[in-house]
């Protein structure tokens, strides 16, 4: 093996802000230095992808840092809010990026024709583009117009895990997820509240700190409802904790209004947890099917509270449904990849980029200096 420089955000081990995209880079770093990899991680401090001008001068540093010819992973949060010093390095460096969520398919991204302009751009100065979803990718190369040999997908793993015992009832649901309007809480107070009639109590689990409006429209949502002492909000939750809200759990709830994977599922089903989950981005992907077909979950359409209240009442009240998902989660168990298996595919992929003498011989497009005044068609 050689030598990777990975580029990451600062904080990806900060216990208060989890995320998929954290847990991911992290395994990633773990992977490659046990495959053989020689890793040097390069964390950089920002408010990524809003990144202000000093901070994307210390992502040019520490590229510039990198010797001629030097193998890059960049984690797709700063490579595609930075395309300036995606251009100055792409002549000298073989640029690899990780896009965990397209910046442009964020549907509350304020600017996100902008975004997409910028993000377009970083992503033809690298050599390849690892997606982590096949949703993912899909639509990189619907919105970027990439060659379709120069985007990979490299599925989270998950860790293995004790099949959660369930109760009787199904009625203990958890959602983990940060508490943000993207991830769909307030769907999931107003269906809740329809389903009042039944036996269900709901754990959240995730960060409450980065819209704290948001935080406060739910409490008083809750409350107006009458479904305040049936709700609880944990605040972010790692490790042993963590496990212990998936054990206590009958099914994983997951209104997001946007998703590219969603991490949390396959954490849920590495349990036997069914999913009820909004059937966006790559959401259908993750909760996946069984051999001969079953879904392990129950998927509505998003932003509809009524359809997601009338698939939660179908959980509650059908205790021959609750059986058939149960089962068919447990079977999606067995066939959940790993996160050795994930670092086995990056090593792949890593590998054929350094197969290549030149990097400029690879890369996706020519590289300019990025204009903001620059806007590439896209299709």
């Amino acid at each position: 093996m050689t030598l990777v420089h990975v580029v990451v955000p600062e904080g990806i081990d900060n216990p208060e802000r989890p995320s998929g995209g954290n847990v991911y880079d992290r395994w990633v770093c773990r992977g490659l230095a046990a495959l053989g990899w020689t890793v040097h991680e390069r964390s950089i401090p920002g408010r990524w992808p809003r990144a202000d001008g000093a901070e994307l001068a210390g992502l040019a540093e520490a590229l510039d840092a990198v010797p001629n010819g030097g193998l890059v992973l960049l984690d797709g949060l700063i490579a595609s809010a930075a395309p300036e010093a995606m251009s100055a390095s792409a002549d000298r460096l073989r640029l690899v990026v990780l896009v965990h969520m397209p910046l442009g398919a964020a549907a509350v991204m304020e600017r996100a024709s902008e975004a997409r302009d910028r993000e377009r751009h970083a992503l033809s100065c690298a050599e390849a583009v690892i997606a982590t979803s096949s949703w993912t990718r899909d639509w990189l190369l619907e919105n970027y117009a990439l060659p379709d040999d120069s985007v990979g997908v490299v599925e989270p793993g998950v860790d293995s895990a004790r099949i959660a015992p369930g109760t009787a009832t199904g009625g203990q649901l958890v959602c983990v997820a940060a508490v943000t309007p993207a991830k769909g809480h307030d769907i999931l107070l107003s269906a809740l509240a329809m389903v009042r009639d039944l036996a269900w109590e709901c754990v959240c689990v995730g960060s409450l700190d980065l819209d704290p409006e948001f935080v406060a429209y739910l409490e008083g949502q809750a409350r107006r409802t009458g479904i305040a002492d049936r709700i609880r909000f944990t605040g972010p939750l790692t490790g042993v904790q963590l496990d212990g809200a998936y054990s206590s759990a009958d099914a994983l709830v997951l209104p997001s209004r946007a998703e590219t994977y969603g991490m949390v599922i396959t954490e849920a089903l590495a349990r036997g947890l069914p999913v009820i989950a909004t059937s966006v981005g790559g959401v259908g992907e993750a909760v996946g099917a069984t051999s001969d077909g079953v879904r392990p979950g129950l998927l509505v359409p998003p932003g509809q509270p009524a359809a997601y209240g009338a698939a939660l009442r179908c959980w509650l009240v059908d205790e021959d449904r609750r059986r058939r998902l149960r089962e068919a989660a447990r079977q999606r168990r067995r066939t959940l990849i790993s996160w050795d298996q994930t670092a086995k595919r990056l090593s792949r992929r890593l590998a054929d980029v350094t197969r290549s003498d030149d990097p400029a011989a690879r890369r996706i497009a020519s590289p300019r200096r990025y204009r903001p005044a620059d806007r590439g068609a896209s299709r």
